[in-house]
């Protein structure tokens, strides 16, 4: 049983809906294919951080978190990853067509952009290996708390972002084929890069 239950529930909660990068794609998948491609890539979200969860388990992500120069090289091309799907969303918002229409955009997958988006970022390995351990009391099998603490983040990560996508995808089919379609995919790609930029201009 996690120590302090209620605390982490609450905790996790607050940094679920914190606006970041996994709002940003889902916003990126419901402009893309609406709520479709909005949930698969919530789905290729919670597989990043059910993954980077495994490793914090099995003591692979505090290596990583250990070694500076793995984290800044996987930072780094987070960052880069980043920055290409933000500037392949305001190409699109400024051609006018929604990134699915675009060329670029002909061979997208949904899941693939979410799962890699989490997989590149250091910063879910470094909060799975020091943070979920604060709630395992003495004694008890971290490896089992560990996951059971993970799955519960995951499980409210997919709630939020589906709720999230939903709504979004409400207020995108209200205003299709208008300017503020096109602002949004402009903003969404805008918040894409700048959060690529600070990724990639990051220090520990």
């Amino acid at each position: 049983m996690p120590e302090h239950p209620l605390v982490f529930v609450g905790i996790v909660a607050l940094l679920t809906i914190t606006p970041g990068a996994d709002m940003a794609m889902v916003a990126r998948g419901v402009f893309t294919g609406g709520r479709r491609d909005a949930f698969a890539t919530t789905l290729g979200i919670s597989a990043g951080c059910f993954a980077w969860a495994c490793a914090s388990a099995l003591g692979v992500a505090a290596l990583l978190a250990a070694s500076q120069t793995a984290y800044d090289a996987l930072r780094l091309v987070g960052a880069v990853y980043l920055i290409w799907l933000g500037a392949q969303t305001l190409l699109a918002a400024r051609r006018g067509v929604p990134p699915a229409d675009d060329a670029a955009g002909a061979n997208r997958n949904p899941f693939r952009q979410g799962l890699l988006t989490n997989l590149f970022n250091p910063k879910v390995a470094v909060f799975y290996s020091t943070f979920l351990p604060q709630f395992i009391a003495p004694g008890d099998s971290a490896l089992a708390v560990s996951m059971v603490l993970a799955c519960v983040h995951i499980a409210l990560g997919i709630v939020w972002l589906s709720v999230y996508a939903w709504l979004l995808a409400r207020a995108v089919e209200a205003f299709k084929g208008s300017r503020l379609r096109r602002a949004l995919d402009a903003v969404t790609g805008t918040v894409l890069v700048a959060l690529g930029l600070r990724l990639a201009a990051e220090r520990r």
